[in-house]
């Protein structure tokens, strides 16, 4: 199934291209996404209603689409102790770390002028959280925290519901995450909703949290009426691996990506043929034992790929140039391999630090850039959930200091009405201090 590729060959080349374009095809589903939310925007609750019959086989009205708050208290008591024990324990970690990420402003003065920069929270944020064949509570406890961090004052999730209803874990990680609503709503439609309002759903600044490509082109398409985090294409890891890499653990941390979708990618860069045909060998014996094996050998037969380079540098230089979502050094000196890395969305140093530590309860956030966006964007964070205001005071000895420059800058553009503007203000000055 995995072959070991050599790097400058022509299967080495062509691997690294298809790694490269491997994203959805968004144009694909484009129409149809744009419909639902044309509908969802003309006739509000009902396209609501219509849709999630129509796509989740699950019929509700307009009282049910708001999960009532004996729901959200019966679904404790429906999640394993042990489960919530964990879910508390990763909230409390997620938080602690994200507290470090609040941002305040600031206030100069200068030549008679105040200047300043204020931080404020998003009024309203909207969290996508996907359903399908498994529960996310981590992405509730990723997306929420960072707003309510931030002083975001209004969240709400919306999730596609099954027949058998929404999760328990999720609600509870909802409830235990401060979301003030949880709508049982998913796909283009949710996205519509929290984009736009409708009757039940109120309109938010926007939309956070991954989903497949209906939801990742929908939150495209909404982009410019509200705000939205990152367009999310399909997970990926990177792992770099000398002979100091236990083949065990990297087989291990491919496969944990692999299980997600079948179009995640699982890539080892290691430093020898030696070292690659050892976790090509581990892949295969653990590929058959995993319970979610047909979605992770699909991955692994069409991304997966394990490359042998002649040193750490050289695969610094590739991993750089994929700026994967999840990159893991399993190398002898990861802190100093990790200062020549300048793209990845979260760098996992030593090969205890497991990719799935950062997924559920390290304490950094795990929505992270894919498809090589780790080249200019970061992690999901508080920083993401406020807005920066410019403020201006001038005295008038501070105007009449810069007001020169201002207005010869204005000429130089062509711009005589802001150079009047400064002009009159000065004017204005000399004629009352004439007078006095």
């Amino acid at each position: 199934m995995l072959d070991v590729l050599k790097d400058g060959s022509k299967k080495a080349a062509a691997r690294l291209e298809t790694l490269e374009s491997r994203a959805e095809d968004s144009a694909r589903v484009e129409p149809v996404v744009a419909d639902i939310l044309r509908s969802v925007r003309r006739d509000g609750d009902a396209a609501l209603v219509r849709l999630t019959k129509k796509f989740d086989g699950v019929s509700l009205d307009r009282r049910s689409l708001i999960v009532g708050k004996r729901d959200l208290e019966r679904a404790e008591k429906q999640v394993p102790a042990a489960t919530r024990t964990a879910l508390r324990t990763a909230y409390r970690r997620i938080t602690r770390f994200h507290k470090h990420q609040c941002e305040r402003g600031f206030e100069i003065s200068e030549d008679g002028l105040r200047l300043g920069m204020r931080v404020t929270p998003l009024a309203r944020a909207g969290v996508y959280v996907p359903g399908g064949s498994a529960a996310y509570p981590s992405s509730v406890l990723m997306n929420i925290v960072p707003a309510r961090v931030a002083g975001v004052d209004d969240i709400t999730v919306v999730t596609p519901p099954s027949p058998d209803g929404i999760r328990p874990e999720v609600l509870f990680a909802a409830r235990l995450a401060g979301a003030d609503r949880v709508v049982q709503v998913g796909g283009a439609q949710a996205v519509g909703a929290l984009a736009y309002g409708t009757d039940s759903v109120e309109r938010v600044d926007k939309i956070v949290g991954p989903g497949n490509v209906y939801v990742a082109t929908a939150k495209r398409l909404v982009f410019g009426v509200v705000d939205i985090d990152m367009v999310a294409g399909p997970s990926e890891v990177l792992i770099i691996a000398d002979d100091s890499a236990d083949p065990r653990f990297v087989a291990a941390d491919m496969l944990a990506q692999a299980e997600h979708d079948p179009l995640a990618a699982a890539i080892c860069i290691a430093t020898s043929a030696q070292v690659a045909g050892r976790v090509v060998a581990e892949v295969e014996r653990q590929l058959a034992e995993l319970e979610r094996r047909a979605i992770a050998e699909k991955s692994i037969e069409r991304f997966g790929t394990v490359l042998a380079v002649d040193s750490v540098e050289r695969a610094a230089e590739i991993a750089d140039d994929i700026a994967p979502e999840h990159l893991e050094l399993f190398v002898r000196r990861p802190r100093r391999l990790a200062s020549r890395i300048r793209n990845a969305g979260a760098i996992f140093l030593g090969q205890y630090a497991a990719e799935a530590l950062g997924d559920y309860a390290a304490g950094p956030n795990h929505v992270l850039p894919t498809g090589g966006a780790a080249r200019f964007s970061s992690p999901l964070g508080v920083y993401d959930f406020v807005k920066r205001t410019s403020i201006i005071e001038a005295t008038r000895a501070g105007f009449e200091r810069l007001a020169p420059t201002v207005e010869r800058l204005a000429l130089s553009e062509g711009l005589e009405g802001h150079a009047r503007s400064v002009t009159r203000r000065l004017e204005n000055g000399r004629s009352k201090r004439r007078k006095s």
